[in-house]
């Protein structure tokens, strides 16, 4: 799935986007927005919609805490954002990721919110996660691309190869989701109170924050390429590292891990929603132009 979208990035290109000075600014805001607004974010709504559930509360800061690193990439590319700043930043998200995870998972649970027993997040488990959903595929779409551009040329790889595989992105987004809807059937309907109120708070934090990023980006003329990769990647989130963590950490029946699997649930609709609107929205407000 994410395989097709990566072939499309210039990487033989991203040494001049490093150069200008405007990509800094780029990178310091989605650092500002992923680390520092949407956790805070995801924290101040899991305690106003579930103050008395607090297994509940921990899965779903562990999906705030969680930035995305891969389905970004296919919201960013439906939406026509700009492929190269998002992988440039699901790059610096990944590192991140891999440094920050376990302490804030602790810091935000244990410290900030207080909550009895100890937290214990393992390093390798979120290295994992980085490398299965991120490392196999970016490492092959690299090999793929120069590999085939130097073999068959470059003219023939943008018109022909990239024309090829670049419906199977589509096509693994729609198997994802009905995998996902299937394997979780069965605890949605024999949980349904606890997965409606763990909807609540998540369709309201990806409203939130997508839309403040959209406006602050446009409002910052950022263009809607741009516009488009910070608010997506400020609203996605690595969910299959948040259930990684909390089946690891308090076992696959937990109220935390079915906090952390209806996360996908609620995120893939309403981003795939917000993809459609905003192509509406900028073709009616003439934005791309």
């Amino acid at each position: 799935m994410m395989y097709p979208i990566l072939c499309k990035v210039r990487y033989e290109s991203l040494h001049e986007i490093f150069s200008q000075r405007d990509v800094w600014k780029q990178i310091l805001f989605s650092i500002f927005i992923n680390w520092i607004i949407a956790p805070f974010l995801m924290l101040g709504l899991a305690w106003a919609f579930l103050p008395d559930k607090p297994e509940l509360r921990i899965g779903l800061i562990l999906v705030g805490l969680a930035r995305c690193i891969a389905m970004v990439l296919i919201w960013n590319g439906l939406a026509g954002g700009d492929a190269e700043y998002c992988a440039i930043l699901v790059a610096i998200n990944s590192i991140l990721q891999m440094a920050l995870y376990a302490p804030m998972s602790v810091f935000f649970i244990s410290v900030i919110s207080g909550e009895e027993g100890s937290l214990e997040v393992s390093y390798s488990t979120v290295a994992t996660s980085v490398a299965v959903f991120l490392g196999i595929p970016l490492g092959a779409a690299i090999i793929t691309r120069f590999s085939l551009r130097k073999m068959a040329g470059s003219e023939w790889y943008e018109r022909v190869f990239l024309r090829i595989i670049s419906p199977w992105s589509l096509i693994g987004l729609l198997y994802t989701i009905l995998i996902l809807f299937a394997s979780q059937g069965h605890q949605v309907v024999h949980q349904i109170v606890s997965v409606v109120r763990v909807a609540a708070p998540l369709i309201v934090y990806f409203v939130i924050i997508f839309f403040a990023t959209l406006l602050v980006s446009r409002h910052a003329g950022f263009g809607y390429p741009l516009s488009t990769t910070q608010s997506f990647t400020a609203a996605s989130n690595n969910f299959e590292l948040a259930i990684a963590v909390a089946i690891t950490t308090f076992g696959p029946s937990s109220d935390q891990a079915l906090a952390a699997t209806v996360g996908p649930l609620i995120e893939v609709p309403v981003l795939l929603g917000l993809v459609y609107l905003l192509r509406w929205v900028s073709d009616r407000w003439n934005w791309k132009n």
